[in-house]
């Protein structure tokens, strides 16, 4: 019953759901994709929606939600923690985004619960914009595709949709964690040479 609530909220609000949704996914505050994009890749198989269309809204607006946290912390949030916090601990966060910015930004996205948030050091820290805006990206196209495929693919089995994200998200999460060990094994070798 909440399935076929969820498949005619996306169907009746259309495209103008997904963007609103997906815009207060990506900002401040937690929203689960799932809850659109499953939904919305099954109508797309239906021929209701489009799928590339669902998933370049979700790209754009996740991208632009994320550029509303950055925005918000580089303008407003770095005064007022300048006046709490000393300014060589805000020099540090800015180092680091300097230097591991792209790592950080593309490796917390695709973290659940905590992925909304990474924008807010970014911004604190004036990450590089194309970096921050690339791999901000890279993580909404991967993530978006996996759960309108899955909602395309696989919506008449709800049970195998749930353990599919399950395990979709400890590979994920797998994922990130080679990749910092990558990524610091590779840093650590090239400051030794």
């Amino acid at each position: 019953m909440i399935i076929s609530w969820l498949v005619a909220i996306v169907w009746a609000m259309g495209y103008l759901w997904i963007f609103i949704l997906m815009f207060l996914e990506s900002s401040f505050f937690p929203f689960p994709s799932e809850v659109v994009m499953v939904p919305a890749g099954y109508l797309a198989y239906l021929w209701k929606m489009n799928l590339f269309l669902v998933i370049l809204i979700w790209i754009l607006w996740s991208l632009s939600g994320a550029w509303f946290n950055y925005l918000l912390a580089h303008h407003f949030w770095r005064k007022f923690l300048e006046k709490f916090i000393k300014v060589d601990k805000l020099d540090k966060l800015d180092k680091f985004f300097d230097k591991h910015g792209h790592i950080s930004t593309f490796t917390w996205r695709l973290i659940p619960v905590v992925r909304q948030y990474i924008s807010f050091p970014a911004g604190l820290s004036k990450m590089n914009t194309w970096k921050f805006s690339f791999y901000t990206i890279l993580w909404a196209w991967i993530w978006v595709s996996i759960l309108a495929f899955l909602g395309y693919f696989l919506w008449q089995n709800q049970e195998l949709i749930k353990a599919y994200i399950k395990e979709i998200t400890i590979v994920l999460v797998t994922f990130v964690l080679i990749i910092v060990l990558i990524y610091y094994l590779f840093t650590s070798c090239k400051n030794k040479w």
